[in-house]
């Protein structure tokens, strides 16, 4: 499917979510019927390999810049397995701890994880998630991070439903005061088991939902990061070292290579990038372009970041279209326990 292709899907579906629209579908009845058939065989050679186990990371992070009296930044995850950690064995491994201490780090205070996400979750499940974050009261978390959309693919959730459901999520959250980042749903073709035609299938359908949810998300005043390709080239070149023993979630150097992705895109939310890095770099090929076709864009290239920038425009909302450095984040010190 060609950009342009993937763009008017993606605006069909996330105004079927806006609006109430039927469950668009992202490929043919026939096709949803195989791609279902073959995930039940996939899973039965995926999650025996240990890695149900999700780790506590909780706590707070960056506690060097700990100064008494002044707040910590609060950050929380939410969504999925892979928003909860599941795969690795040690707290410090998860996205979530690896983002809160690289953004300590850059922000040179510290930061207090939370983490709602819950393991076989799908977009449904983020009402429940934001009300509790919600529930703590006001203020709102500095910044939340959701990674979600695997499980609606794999259980023929209407892409529709599943932007609405995300869109809604990220109006309450932007509503509340908190800054939102979304990594959009990975490319479910990279399971090592899973064999073709489901391989195309899957990655047509996920790369279709994440264009969709940008879309989705950022209407709702987000941003969102292309999660897509980083479960793409580079895990189906490395399949043993970036994913887990289960061989369907990410290693820990699977999700360190996430995080370096999403870490740029959170300080840049929080206003803690340098101005000048917000700007287009035309040799990167960024720049301003219509929501719709800066999703497609996105859902085509790791690490791909797009937040609203232009509320109208002869083809709608434009967005800006950015490839930002990724920066290493090393396996953070063990967190303190939050009081």
């Amino acid at each position: 499917m060609t950009n342009m292709s993937r763009a008017r899907v993606a605006r069909r579906i996330a105004a079927g979510a806006a609006y109430g629209g039927g469950g668009a579908g992202l490929i043919g009845a026939a096709a949803v019927g195989l791609l279902l058939a073959e995930v039940r065989l996939a899973r039965r050679h995926v999650g025996n390999g240990g890695g149900d186990r999700v780790p506590v990371a909780e706590g707070t992070y960056g506690r060097p810049y700990v100064v008494p009296g002044e707040p910590a930044l609060r950050l929380v995850m939410l969504g999925d397995s892979t928003a909860a950690g599941q795969g690795v064995h040690r707290a410090g491994q998860t996205p979530g701890a690896l983002l809160a201490s690289g953004l300590a780090a850059v922000a040179e205070r510290p930061v207090e994880l939370r983490n709602v996400a819950l393991p076989g979750a799908q977009s449904d499940d983020l009402d429940r998630q934001v009300s509790l974050v919600l529930s703590a009261g006001p203020p709102a978390p500095d910044v939340c991070v959701i990674m979600v959309g695997a499980n609606d693919v794999t259980h023929r959730m209407p892409p529709t439903r599943s932007v609405r459901h995300l869109s809604a999520a990220v109006r309450r959250l932007r509503t509340a005061g908190a800054e939102v980042v979304v990594g959009t749903c990975p490319d479910l073709g990279t399971i090592e088991p899973v064999q073709q035609p489901l391989r195309w299938l899957a990655r047509r359908a996920s790369r279709q939902l994440a264009a969709a949810q940008t879309i989705g998300v950022v209407e709702q005043g987000g941003r969102t990061v292309s999660l897509g390709d980083l479960l793409g080239p580079e895990f189906a070149a490395n399949p043993r070292e970036l994913f887990g023993p289960d061989n369907y979630h990410p290693s820990a150097e699977g999700y360190a290579t996430a995080a370096m992705a999403v870490l740029p895109t959170v300080c840049a939310a929080l206003g803690l990038w340098p101005a000048e890095e917000d700007r287009p770099d035309v040799t990167r090929r960024e720049g301003f372009l219509p929501v719709a076709r800066a999703a497609a864009e996105a859902a085509s290239e790791a690490g791909t970041e797009v937040t609203a920038a232009i509320p109208t425009g002869p083809r709608g909302p434009w967005a800006l279209l950015k490839r930002r450095h990724r920066r290493r984040v090393p396996e953070p010190e063990p967190a303190t326990p939050s009081p």
